[in-house]
């Protein structure tokens, strides 16, 4: 059997178990590796929730997989078509199968989930591909070629430019470089590479950072994951110890010498049995609370992130999505004090 055929049958057997390696470190992580409240957790988190926040947390990273292995492969083809070889290389294998709707589903994602200061980036890949497949399929029409893999991207720099050149001045005068090259550096960079590299070097390179970024996206990805909260985080209102016990007989039983004031549990809402409600506090301690000293519960919505950038683009902040733009935003409203794990003032 063939070299890349092989590869790709090992790795069609092993990535289903990625996610759900990431679903148990995620609760072996919640669990402050204590193995009984792992396996509790397993019992009762809902693999539905867990999948939901996986997706929604890691949904960047198919586009940037996608096109970057594309841009490697179809530059391995034009720069090397004696070393794109299907059967012996699995970068090639992946870009002779990949189609091309799929390359522009990636594109549309990525332009939906990506924050404003990677879209320049997303922008320099796209047309890599554009200008990179231009050449291989017409390559005895240099009209065509000329338009795609050099106007277009000069005009697509120089757009880029007239609209981030206030955000990337920004960026430099409060001191965050990082953000400043993001949004500076790939408008230029994408007339660079829209044509072949000496075919000596294309396949060490074009396989040595399509195996760099297979090393390195799994371990970023676990890293965002393990901090994305996978269990509703609620404030239970217990009442005071033996205000609501009940005598066998049915009646209420005499109260203590000494009642314990009302409590707030805050934690992370495991489930509700018909005996207790069982949270995971912030300890990472399970506590089983009885229902009938359950008082009330609030859902405490999670904190707002702390923006890293002060830097806006036309008043559009370089850390949101398109996504969170279109989206309508959560009225402002008051918190529970119980969120802040205090009682609420007498009813």
């Amino acid at each position: 059997m063939a070299g890349a055929r092989q590869a790709q049958q090992w790795l069609l057997t092993l990535l289903p178990a990625f996610p759900v390696l990431l679903l148990v470190l995620r609760l072996w992580q919640l669990s402050r590796q204590d193995m009984s409240t792992m396996l509790l957790l397993v019992q009762y988190v809902s693999p539905l929730g867990l999948l939901s926040a996986l997706l929604i947390a890691l949904v960047w990273a198919f586009p940037l997989g996608v096109l970057t292995f594309g841009v490697l492969g179809r530059l391995l083809r034009l720069s090397a078509p004696e070393r794109f070889d299907p059967e012996r290389s699995l970068l090639a294998s992946w870009t002779a199968r990949t189609p091309g709707w799929v390359l522009s589903a990636a594109v549309a994602l990525g332009a939906l989930t990506w924050q404003l200061r990677f879209l320049p980036t997303l922008l320099m890949l796209g047309l890599w591909l554009l200008a990179l497949r231009t050449r291989y399929l017409h390559p005895d029409q240099p009209t065509r070629i000329l338009v795609v893999a050099v106007a277009l991207p000069l005009a697509a720099a120089v757009l880029a430019y007239s609209v981030l050149y206030a955000a990337i001045v920004a960026a430099v005068w409060e001191g965050e470089l990082t953000t400043a090259a993001l949004l500076a550096v790939p408008p230029a960079a994408a007339v660079l590479l829209t044509g072949p590299i000496p075919g000596w070097s294309a396949p060490v390179l074009t396989h040595g950072l399509a195996y760099t970024v297979a090393a390195v996206l799994p371990l970023v990805m676990g890293a965002v994951f393990l901090r994305v909260p996978v269990l509703p985080t609620a404030a239970v209102e217990l009442a005071p110890q033996g205000a609501v016990d009940a005598s066998p007989g049915g009646g209420a039983a005499p109260a203590p010498a000494v009642r314990a004031d009302p409590v707030v549990v805050l934690g992370a809402l495991i489930t509700v049995t018909d005996t207790s409600t069982i949270v995971l506090d912030r300890a990472a301690g399970v506590r089983f609370l009885p229902n009938g000293r359950v008082r009330s519960q609030v859902l405490c919505p999670e904190a707002a992130r702390v923006p890293y950038s002060v830097v806006t683009v036309h008043g559009w902040p370089v850390e949101e999505t398109v996504l969170d733009w279109m989206m309508p935003r959560r009225p402002v409203a008051d918190p529970d004090v119980r969120c802040d794990g205090r009682l609420p003032a007498a009813r």
